[in-house]
């Protein structure tokens, strides 16, 4: 892969990321990316044979919790704070019109 990079494709990239750049930060992302490109490009010259794929570089485990039912809030508590209510709901102003366009 060549690690040269174009002005033409940054203003590409930048499009597609609806980016407005200058032609002056078009030129300083160019040599930034560029360098990043390069020293990216030093990883082909490893010799990763006998390592193994893995998809983090420590052997983590999750750490999750049994998912065990607890108590939860009463309606009363929940809505305690609520601005509006309807009853025993959250009252929220309406978004959708009634017209079926």
């Amino acid at each position: 892969m060549s690690s040269k990079l174009t002005e033409q494709e940054v203003r590409h990239v930048a499009k597609l990321a609806r980016l407005n750049c200058t032609d002056e930060e078009v030129t300083l992302f160019t040599e930034q990316l560029g360098a990043i490109l390069e020293y990216i490009d030093q990883l082909d010259e490893l010799d990763t044979t006998n390592i193994e794929p893995l998809s983090h570089c420590l052997p983590v485990h999750n750490v999750l919790r049994e998912d065990v039912p607890q108590p939860s809030l009463t309606n009363d508590q929940a809505l305690a704070n609520a601005p509006q209510r309807d009853g025993e709901f959250f009252a929220i102003p309406k978004v959708l019109n009634n017209s079926s366009a």
